[in-house]
């Protein structure tokens, strides 16, 4: 495991030490869970494998347009209008 080092807010902090001592757990270990459930949500695992995808086609595709990268926005608007 690896160290760190977080703050809390007095209400979170009282918080966890009533609800580690209902469980039995360390403070420690509900973080850890958290931090669990958090990792493992669906928002977060489908931002992570959309990153993935989009980062996967960088480099693709090519264009002839040598201000696309500064001009987009036009470029676009002239796409939506026709």
């Amino acid at each position: 495991m690896v160290r760190t080092q977080i703050q809390l807010t007095e209400r979170q902090t009282q918080r966890l030490k009533v609800l580690a001592a209902e469980r039995g757990v360390s403070m420690a270990e509900l973080i850890r869970q958290s931090v669990d459930a958090l990792l493992e949500s669906p928002e977060t695992t489908d931002r992570e494998e959309r990153k993935r995808r989009a980062l996967s086609i960088v480099g693709m595709f090519r264009s002839d347009v040598s201000d696309l990268s500064t001009n987009h926005d036009e470029y676009l608007a002239e796409a939506y209008k026709a």
